[in-house]
């Protein structure tokens, strides 16, 4: 018999964070029909083998290479059958009323395609990236200028239950009727920005993404390493593969600007890095 909900977790030399994470599910997860998959993307801090027979009840799948966010989270997808299907990120701790909480939500509400929550940062604060609109190029243009109030959907209350546009991949909870209709994570997106693009199908296929008023805590950051070169890339490479995916067919009086700007914060972003790397180099007491 189909479980309730598959909780899917990738995870990349995050052993200790993913450790905390596995049992904060566990906790939120008494009494609910559930199974979790932990996809590790070929790490090297031994996670699987030191993890594995601490959760005997956790479904390990280890890949010989990273294949990418969107892809090992698929992976976990095809192998589930549940009704819903919680993408978590391994730098999180989830509060113990926040699964059932959001599963209740779903079932009262079947025309969510999806849900996510109050991610909270190390500090107790919400973290805008809770709430998100989709990028459209005057969107895009707004937070390029440094007006986020729009893309940050700031105007929502934070304790309400709230229709909102993109969910985050930390927390999002999926009903397989509706990922059923409009496919899975695309896999061109390697890290970064297969959140926005599945909100956004689940969006033009008819359903409806919520927000809301439960929390997590989420190490933002720390399951990644942000000051390297390669995040630069692959994030900035993430949002032209949204915006040829959904805008391509715009007016090059429209596209070219937004191309540019990606283009020039991806510039500027490496430029501090560089400018940060040296100072270090420079003077490394001070950094």
């Amino acid at each position: 018999m189909a479980k309730k909900v598959s909780i899917v977790i990738v995870s990349y030399n995050v052993c200790r964070l993913l450790d905390e994470c596995l049992q904060s599910v566990q906790r939120a997860l008494e009494g609910v029909d559930a199974d979790i998959f932990v996809v590790d993307n070929c790490s090297t801090d031994g996670t699987v083998a030191k993890l594995s027979p601490r959760f005997p009840s956790v479904r390990f799948v280890a890949n010989a290479e990273n294949v990418g966010f969107a892809r090992a989270n698929n992976q976990a997808i095809r192998l589930s059958d549940a009704e819903y299907v919680l993408l978590l990120n391994p730098d999180t701790v989830v509060f113990q009323p926040t699964i059932k909480g959001t599963l209740q939500f779903m079932d009262a509400h079947p025309e969510a395609g999806g849900a996510g929550v109050r991610m909270l940062t190390r500090e107790g604060t919400p973290a805008p990236e809770s709430r998100r609109a989709v990028p459209t190029p005057w969107v895009s243009l707004l937070k390029m200028l440094g007006f986020t109030r729009r893309y940050y959907m700031s105007y929502l209350p934070w304790d309400q239950p709230g229709r909102i546009e993109v969910m985050s991949g930390a927390y999002c909870m999926l009903r397989r009727q509706a990922i059923d209709q409009v496919g899975l994570l695309d896999e061109d997106f390697f890290m970064y920005g297969e959140d926005i693009d599945l909100s956004f199908r689940l969006l033009k296929g008819g359903w409806q993404n919520w927000y809301l008023p439960y929390d997590i805590i989420h190490y933002k950051g720390e399951s990644t390493q942000k000051s390297s070169f390669r995040y630069v890339h692959v994030f900035y490479q993430a949002m032209l593969i949204f915006f040829r995916k959904h805008y391509g067919h715009l007016s090059m009086l429209i596209s070219l600007p937004i191309k540019m700007a990606i283009y020039f914060r991806a510039f500027v972003a490496l430029m501090q890095m560089l400018g940060e790397r040296l100072a270090h180099f420079v003077n490394p007491r001070q950094s």
